[in-house]
């Protein structure tokens, strides 16, 4: 058996009644609802970074491809994708 602790925890009201409601739902007690919500909570973090690392790395193989073929066949261009690229950053992400 896995060696426990005891800690205390305050929830909001709206918090608190949302996983009682969810614990009765599925006939649990409260503490094995937060239990079960933590753990899957935990367990989620690592894949959703690794998904993200994912994507992080195609996202850069894709401008690295990008970037050679414009600079081997249209370095001409560049500057300009360059300066709408950074025009968007800012305008959709805030971004400067």
């Amino acid at each position: 058996m896995k060696k426990t602790f005891q800690r205390t925890v305050r929830f909001d009201r709206d918090q608190a009644a949302r996983l009682e409601a969810i614990a009765v739902n599925h006939n649990r007690t409260f503490a094995d609802q937060l239990r079960i919500v933590l753990t899957e909570w935990l367990e989620g973090q690592n894949i959703l970074n690794a998904s993200q690392l994912r994507q992080a790395r195609v996202a850069e193989y894709a401008q690295a491809a990008l970037d050679t073929i414009i600079l081997e066949n249209h370095p001409e261009f560049r500057d300009r994708i360059v300066a709408e690229t950074d025009r968007r950053m800012e305008r959709y992400h805030g971004a400067r």
